[in-house]
């Protein structure tokens, strides 16, 4: 009784100088009698953490706490925590196993190009590598985009893109542009995981979507809008993490007119377009960034150290976006919108993720064998990216397999860190470019049982 109280405190749910439950109240919440709830409170008032002020009842002392993402999501091991697996992942040798991760190995990145690249940058104008970029961003870079994201429909001229340092700070800033704490937000279900850390750090709702192999429930969808009412749905339409799945044409449509009719946004994340072999609808190209923002970056595709992400909206919201995002940063970084425009410029973009994308395609066909042959079975097939959802046999729930793998030297992404529901506890989603590694498959048998 004392931890709720302690925890409602950590997750901010109670702040200082704000009236915690009655004693009648809160005794007839936790079915315990009157002299016990008094106890606990006299308990929490001794230690500091409440006031008693008589004839008014016990209140939050003390100043507001640091915020605690932990305390504010639901309790997880720490093992499947994914705030943790993140830390992991990223932590770990190059000589430990990630299938979990969520990003390219190391080895197929375009190191030599990147290099390149930079000395192409270090020979700019010496202003240009020590001042302030423009508020929007680097123009060049801005042209590029926007003639990369007309390439799959979406009509964006170069004033409509605002550079930020990644796609993470991109959903930040939209965040903070749209919402109020308590609106509520809807999300994929399974969604990737760091959606439901961002959002609970804004202080917001956050309801579960269900998907399917072709994006999400559409009979599903239409009754969290009517029930919810929230302030914008946030997606990938291309490649969706963790399922891998893209939108099919009909969804792509009736999912705009459900969320037109409840006045609902829609956030697109277009985080791994670029390595899809064929373009699926991009719900931004059929709404024409009227009631859809789309977000992106090159941080899956080129370098996760070269942070450059983008945000196309509609043109009357710009400004005010830009306004916000000089206000928490001041700009962002120029040397790397350099980069990532020198590289698309000569070419060495296009003929990596040329690349990239057949390397995926045979691993695609490996790691598939592989993981079958280990007793999943894949949710869907996806029809590109690098990502597979895959059911675990027998019912066994992927939490306990993460917690082996680990002991094991191998870092695995459990369904239950995507989920705000236990709809997914016996599914894990892989990295194929991770999973061809010949060390994995034992590993992964053992940690089965």
């Amino acid at each position: 009784m004392i931890g709720e109280i302690r925890e409602r405190i950590a997750a901010r749910r109670l702040v200082p100088g704000v009236r915690i439950p009655s004693v009648r109240a809160f005794a007839d919440t936790m079915g315990v009698s009157k002299s016990t709830v008094v106890e606990a409170y006299e308990r929490l008032a001794a230690e500091g953490a409440v006031v008693a002020r008589p004839g008014s009842g016990f209140y939050v002392a003390g100043k507001t706490r640091p915020l605690s993402l932990q305390a504010m999501g639901p309790r997880l091991d720490r093992i499947v925590d994914p705030l943790w697996i993140t830390r992991q992942a990223q932590q770990a040798g190059s000589d430990q196993l990630k299938p979990g991760a969520g990003w390219l190995p190391d080895s197929w990145l375009p190191h030599e190009a990147i290099r390149r690249g930079l000395r192409r940058v270090a020979r700019a104008d010496l202003a240009e590598m020590t001042n302030y970029d423009r508020p929007l961003g680097y123009e060049p870079l801005r042209n590029q985009i926007a003639r990369k994201v007309g390439e799959k429909g979406v009509g964006a001229e170069p004033d409509q893109i605002v550079l930020v340092e990644s796609a993470t700070q991109a959903l930040d800033l939209v965040c903070r542009f749209l919402l109020q704490p308590g609106d509520t937000v809807l999300v994929d279900d399974p969604c990737y995981f760091n959606f439901l850390a961002l959002l609970r750090a804004q202080r917001v709702a956050v309801v579960g979507v269900p998907m399917t192999p072709e994006g999400p429930d559409l009979r599903a969808l239409a009754i969290l809008l009517e029930r919810h009412r929230p302030r914008f749905y946030l997606t990938n339409a291309a490649l969706q993490n963790p399922t891998g799945a893209s939108l099919a044409p009909n969804v792509a449509h009736r999912l705009l007119k459900l969320c037109e009719a409840h006045d609902t946004l829609i956030v697109e994340d277009e985080i791994f377009g670029d390595l899809e072999p064929e373009a699926a609808p991009r719900l931004a190209g059929f709404d024409g960034l009227e009631r859809v923002i789309q977000i992106g970056s090159f941080s899956k595709t080129l370098s996760a150290a070269a942070r450059c992400g983008w945000i196309a909206l509609r043109a009357d919201w710009v400004e005010p976006l830009v306004d916000l995002k000089l206000a928490l940063s001041l700009g962002n970084g120029h040397v790397t919108a350099a980069l990532v425009h020198t590289l698309i410029s000569e070419g060495a973009y296009r003929r990596h993720l040329a690349e990239t994308r057949r390397r995926i395609a045979g691993a695609m066909v490996q790691a598939s064998a592989e993981l079958r042959a280990c007793g999943l079975e894949p949710w869907s097939q996806p029809r590109g990216g690098f990502f597979l959802w895959m059911r675990l046999p027998d019912g066994r729930d992927g939490a306990d397999v993460a917690r082996r793998a680990l002991a094991r030297g191998m870092v695995l992404a459990p369904g239950t860190s995507f989920s705000l529901s236990d709809a997914w506890n016996g599914y894990m989603r892989f990295n194929v470019a991770h999973c061809i590694d010949p060390r994995i498959r034992p590993i992964l048998r053992e940690a089965l049982g």
